[in-house]
């Protein structure tokens, strides 16, 4: 991967939570999923704004599902990661990994 990037702790784990989805992750699914892994919650609005800024970087691609009654008949927008996405979130595993294997003990 050419260049630095630079992502910010909740734009990874929302990155992390829709690689988790499997094509089929939306604002709301990624707010109950982010909450099930991390016991961490955030708004809905938070979640988009970082879905659409990690689109704009090219990490997630989405498309817009069917429309649904249970949604008055509006549809959502689906997210999946996209092949870039898996490369800069294997980098940052990656370094994060090797920075570990570097402290070896000194936090005991």
């Amino acid at each position: 991967m050419s260049g630095r990037i630079y992502l910010g702790e909740l734009e990874e784990l929302i990155l992390l939570m829709v690689a988790l989805q499997h094509g089929e992750a939306y604002g709301f699914s990624v707010v109950e999923e982010l909450k099930n892994q991390t016991n961490r919650e955030i708004s809905i609005s938070a979640a988009h704004a970082v879905l659409h800024r990690l689109e704009e970087k090219g990490f997630v691609k989405s498309k817009m599902g069917a429309a649904s009654y249970e949604r008055g008949g509006r549809s959502k927008r689906i997210f999946s990661i996209t092949t870039y996405g898996k490369s800069v979130l294997k980098e940052l595993r990656d370094t994060r990994n090797n920075i570990w294997e570097s402290l070896s003990g000194s936090l005991s």
